[in-house]
């Protein structure tokens, strides 16, 4: 029986704590710029912007929380072959899948989970738009109404993004590959 390494074993667990204090400063200064622009956006809109706004804020999280899984159920084996063929994203998608943990935790904790907090947040943003308009006699209905209906369409949209990314997770990979590869493209072309 080999003895585990104790240096390597204590430079992983660095790597670990370094990587947790990140996140958790990212997520904090990420969710809170997300939160000022939409209730800013929000409270200066009409009825139709915020529910829009809404539906984008929820459609991110599902879209984000759709590359997390994928990303976790894929293989690399047919990424190699289009890394050998100089297949644009290969690369790319390599690497995602390399650090899968790592992409799953941003997509599915960070961006994911703020959305859905924002959600929240937007929706009670909405339900006091609608109240400041409306005499309705239940304040608390509206707002259970659009509590109810955020959480519904994250839970409900979430439920079929994971069964399309468990189904379609090596053309998910490829594409979010694809993407970041164009977007360095372009970020190296600016840069010269």
């Amino acid at each position: 029986m080999a003895k585990a390494d104790p240096d390597a074993s204590k430079r992983e667990r660095s790597r670990t704590t370094r990587w947790v204090v990140t996140i958790f400063f990212v997520t904090i200064f990420i969710s809170g710029m997300i939160s000022l622009i939409s209730d800013e956006v929000m409270a200066n809109s009409s009825l139709v912007v915020a529910f829009l706004i809404l539906f984008v804020i929820i459609f991110v999280g599902i879209m984000f929380d759709v590359i997390g899984m994928a990303v976790t159920a894929a293989d690399e084996k047919p990424f190699h072959s289009m890394a050998a063929r100089k297949v644009p994203g290969a690369h790319e998608a390599i690497r995602l899948l390399r650090n899968a943990e790592r992409v799953s935790s941003i997509c599915n904790d960070v961006v994911g989970d703020i959305c859905g907090v924002v959600s929240g947040s937007a929706s009670a943003t909405i339900a006091a738009l609608i109240l400041s308009h409306t005499d309705f006699g239940w304040p608390r209905g509206i707002s259970l109404v659009m509590s109810a209906l955020a959480a519904a369409l994250t839970v409900g949209g979430k439920a079929i993004g994971k069964t399309f990314a468990v189904n379609s997770c090596t053309q998910i990979v490829h594409l979010v590959g694809r993407v970041i590869y164009t977007g360095n493209r372009l970020f190296r072309k600016k840069k010269k």
